[in-house]
């Protein structure tokens, strides 16, 4: 790819960057939440425990911690983010090959050992990649970059929840989770031959730089009560369909789906829907901006949390399925689009890692700890009042669209 002049990469050179980053960036969190509940509930693991394994994603709620030394420290090859990205990439792999070597029931620890070892290396990769793409893309590239990002990041969920499915009827776990693990090289190989981004300034000089900067710099850009109505949002706005699709693949198994079925579903429904979410998302945002994007998409989103309710009270039909997972993949990847987008405009090019992990950190709250108790709510009240409930969870993040992205508004970047 030819090196980053100021007026940033060219458009095939975006799309495939972003794309390829997406994906390699989805995969580990779906190894997680999608094939590892999957394995756990076929091979007998209580649903209780499965639900508390969503606090193996801790890493992603913490990374903000360690982000400023990946800003501050570079590694002795392939530059200041690359680096730090094939190496992370490359500990991804090696720890989801070496889960399914174990017993879930009689190795339970060591699995979840490797889990958050994923989780760790994972998380890691997202801080650098996250920073690579905010300083890659020009301000005008942004919004259509993310979308595609989001849309290839939700599209990576085809191959832990449909074709490792698929392949676990087939062949032994140990070959789905060597094969799965396979699938971060198209990353890895992008790794290698995108280029550096240009620097918005020089990097932090010391960790005292590192760490304090970013964090006065995002405090004082409006005052303390603006920033906390920021945090308040990010947290929000992703909570409802976080939670909705938490145990996803457990409910449609309990529901009496085999894992082919929702395998040879999930590749149908979500790929082509993933596929039209991602043009319309990059196509939205480009002509009309970030912030009517947050508006709709974020009733869709919601919406979405219901077609899991029509799916309980319907029964094991493929024709339902088809579209409660179609509709979640279009609607929630277009959330995700928008909000991703949102976070990248909030930061300051000059702080770019610490800043993304601190907001996209706090919006993996949900995921990490309010998940871990999705199964003792369902246990509690059931699958249908369950997903009532995640619908009414997302409302609280519209409420606060008038003062975080005016309908009339126009998001542009920090600088």
């Amino acid at each position: 790819m030819q090196s980053i002049e100021h007026a940033g990469p060219s458009k095939t050179s975006a799309v495939l960057v972003c794309v390829a980053f997406g994906f390699a960036s989805g995969l580990p969190l779906f190894i997680l939440y999608n094939l590892l509940s999957a394995w756990l509930k076929s091979e007998g693991v209580d649903l209780k425990a499965i639900g508390l394994f969503a606090l193996v994603g801790m890493p992603y709620t913490w990374k903000f911690l360690w982000s400023p030394a990946m800003d501050r420290f570079q590694l002795p090859f392939l530059g200041r983010r690359r680096g730090w990205i094939i190496f992370t990439q490359i500990a991804v792999m090696l720890a989801v090959m070496l889960m399914g070597q174990f017993n879930p029931k009689s190795d339970i620890w060591i699995v979840v050992a490797l889990a958050a070892t994923v989780a760790f290396f994972s998380a890691s990769q997202d801080i650098v990649i996250d920073a690579h793409r905010r300083e890659w893309l020009t301000e005008e590239q942004m919004g259509s970059g993310t979308a595609l990002f989001v849309n290839a990041y939700k599209l990576s969920t085809l191959v832990p929840g449909s074709l490792s499915l698929i392949l676990s009827d087939i062949i032994s776990w140990d070959w789905v989770f060597f094969i799965t693990a396979l699938f971060m090289l198209p990353g890895m190989i992008t790794t290698l031959f995108v280029s550096e981004p240009k620097l918005y300034g020089p990097p932090p000089q010391t960790m005292r730089e590192a760490i304090i900067e970013p964090f006065n710099e995002f405090v004082q850009r409006k005052g303390w009560r603006y920033a906390l109505l920021v945090l308040s949002f990010i947290f929000l706005y992703k909570l409802g369909d976080s939670m909705a699709t938490a145990l996803a693949t457990p409910f449609y198994i309990e529901m009496g789906f085999t894992r082919t079925e929702i395998g040879v579903v999930a590749k149908n429904a979500g790929l082509w829907a993933s596929i039209l979410g991602g043009i319309l998302g990059a196509y939205w945002m480009l002509k009309t901006g970030v912030n009517k994007a947050l508006w709709i998409f974020g009733a869709l989103q919601a919406l979405a949390t219901l077609g899991f309710v029509v799916l309980a009270e319907s029964g094991p039909s493929l024709w339902v399925l088809t579209w409660v997972i179609g509709f979640e993949a279009i609607t929630v990847g277009l959330g995700t689009a928008a909000f991703t987008s949102y976070i990248a405009l909030e930061t300051n090019p000059r702080f770019t890692a610490t800043q993304f992990a601190l907001f996209t950190s706090l919006s993996a709250v949900p995921r990490t700890f309010i998940n871990a108790l999705t199964g003792f709510i369902v246990e509690y009240t059931g699958w249908t009042h369950f997903f009532i409930l995640c619908f009414i969870l997302a409302l609280p993040g519209l409420m606060l669209l008038p003062k975080i992205a005016p309908w009339n508004g126009q998001k542009t970047s920090t600088n």
